[in-house]
């Protein structure tokens, strides 16, 4: 028993004098970066602004990537997240991009897209139209093109990153009033015919996307939708009798624009966003100047 107690003193005044040093050499350090002398630790907090916890450097997005590159947010819906299957279609979608060239385009930009079809006679078949939506996410993103062809309104849907696409032109790039060009179905054929041979419009890399002002004139009822119960911004005054306006006002729901919930459900939140750009902005730059080193190429051989 006495040997035991004193194994017990002894350990203990072991960890007192442990405690004390670590204690003077604290107070050494305080006092050494009171009177001023050079410490590592400032230049360690320095480099932390610059990188992240784990020491590499932080990448910045620009913000407009998350309305050029739409595509890479998840889904918002908290029941369709899956962190594992997003980081794969991010990869995925990179590689996609790195054998065919994904251009800037907005719904209301005129494209062209030619796709693989086994039945045509020269093995490809080209579309052109104009981009009246766009949605999805990851690996499901897609898009509609509409165009008038002998009098009959086509619309095709394409999937982003299918891989029958072999190339997708923006002969027009341009944005519109609205976010959905929907009610081109209802419209006049005149504001989506466009002719097969149009040639591609030339476009300074630096100059800022335009915005068509134009206001579409839709035909008489009876429409698809009830377009005078959506705030469009693009569409003529519909000339309905006051019944029909009176309806839409019983029907509207002002207060959800006021709604943050709401809007926090609908988005990805910013910090969010910014991680999932800061990890693709590297690969998308460098294809960038991969193409721009192809194109350089092509104009020198010719």
């Amino acid at each position: 028993m006495l040997s035991r107690a004193r194994l017990l003193t002894f350990r203990q005044g072991i960890i007192q004098s442990l405690v004390k040093r670590n204690l003077a050499t604290r107070t050494e350090t305080i006092t050494t970066q009171a009177v001023g002398t050079p410490n590592s630790s400032d230049t360690s907090s320095s480099q932390v602004n610059n990188n992240d916890t784990t020491g590499s450097p932080v990448v910045v997005a620009p913000p407009e990537f998350r309305f050029i590159y739409p595509e890479f947010l998840p889904d918002p819906m908290m029941e369709r997240r899956n962190k594992l299957r997003e980081k794969l279609e991010r990869i995925d979608m990179l590689k996609r991009r790195s054998v065919i060239e994904i251009p800037e385009f907005y719904p209301g930009s005129i494209m062209a897209v030619t796709v693989s079809d086994v039945n045509s006679p020269n093995k490809l078949s080209r579309f052109l139209g104009i981009c009246i939506q766009r949605g999805g996410s990851g690996l499901n993103a897609w898009f509609i093109l509409r165009n008038v062809v002998d009098r009959q309104g086509v619309e095709i849907l394409y999937e982003m990153y299918c891989p029958l696409l072999q190339k997708i032109e923006v002969l027009r790039l341009e944005k519109r009033l609205d976010d959905s060009l929907l009610y081109l179905r209802d419209a006049l054929p005149e504001y989506s015919t466009f002719p097969f041979d149009m040639e591609p419009e030339r476009r300074l890399d630096t100059s800022v996307v335009p915005i068509n002002t134009m206001k579409v004139k839709l035909r008489p009822r009876p429409w698809l939708e009830r377009w005078e119960r959506q705030n469009l911004k693009g569409v003529e005054d519909l000339n309905l009798p006051k019944a029909f306006y009176e309806r839409a006002e019983k029907v509207a729901k002002p207060w959800e624009k006021y709604d943050l919930m709401l809007q926090y459900r609908k988005t990805i939140p910013a910090e969010e966003q910014e991680k999932i750009f800061s990890e693709v902005h590297s690969e998308l730059q460098q294809h960038e100047l991969k193409r721009k080193i192809r194109r350089r190429k092509t104009v020198n051989e010719q």
